[in-house]
């Protein structure tokens, strides 16, 4: 594909993902998707450093920022080890991300108690960093097909803590024809979500 035609392509598919939304909101909520497919630029350690300060100065229950990170770059051991960890399906295409990270929270608090808020403050965490990413035109896609125990035992990562979910990382970009028929048919599907009556509801609890 020539660069011209790559570019109109990922121009629009960037409009295509931009959410139907029924009220206003911010912009950078309104772009945000997550793709399967990344731009081949390496993403530098300024921009890692920019997304986890943005995790730095989230919000936690009594400050506890249970929050941890593993990352790793492709093309390295870690990386392989990292995609090792990976359902089948997520193999199929997050193998060719820039940057793989793991995301965990510490399960218990200082004096052995459970933090019972710290996998909402974990996803409190990677919201920030998802809004601090679109920013920057930096895509990511939040895993849950992830094997935990192996990567626990892969990474020595101590019992107190939990590896939730997996990411992949990177620019915004590259080709679709990249990707399998069946992939390609996900990435430009149209964007839903269920309405707003469906989940909030004012002054009594409704099924």
């Amino acid at each position: 594909m020539k660069d011209t035609e790559h570019m109109n392509e990922e121009r629009q598919l960037a409009l295509d993902k931009i959410a139907d939304n029924e009220h206003e909101i911010y912009a950078l909520l309104k772009q945000r998707y997550s793709p399967r497919v990344f731009a081949g630029t390496e993403v530098s350690d300024n921009d890692l450093d920019r997304l986890f300060e943005a995790v730095r100065w989230s919000a936690s229950s009594s400050n506890l920022q249970p929050w941890r990170f593993i990352y790793a770059r492709k093309g390295t051991d870690s990386f392989a080890k990292m995609v090792g960890c990976l359902s089948d399906f997520n193999k199929s295409w997050a193998s060719e991300a820039p940057v793989l990270l793991f995301a965990a929270y510490k399960k218990n608090k200082e004096d052995g108690k459970e933090n019972f808020h710290a996998l909402h403050d974990l996803g409190l965490s990677l919201g920030s960093m998802t809004v601090q990413a679109q920013y920057m035109s930096i895509a990511l896609h939040h895993m849950a097909g992830v094997d935990w125990k192996k990567a626990h035992k892969e990474f020595d990562v101590p019992d107190v803590f939990h590896i939730s979910t997996a990411i992949a990382l990177g620019y915004y970009g590259g080709s679709l024809e990249d990707l399998s028929e069946d992939l390609r048919k996900q990435e430009v599907a149209k964007r839903e979500r269920i309405p707003q009556d469906e989940f909030a509801f004012e002054d009594e609890w409704k099924s």
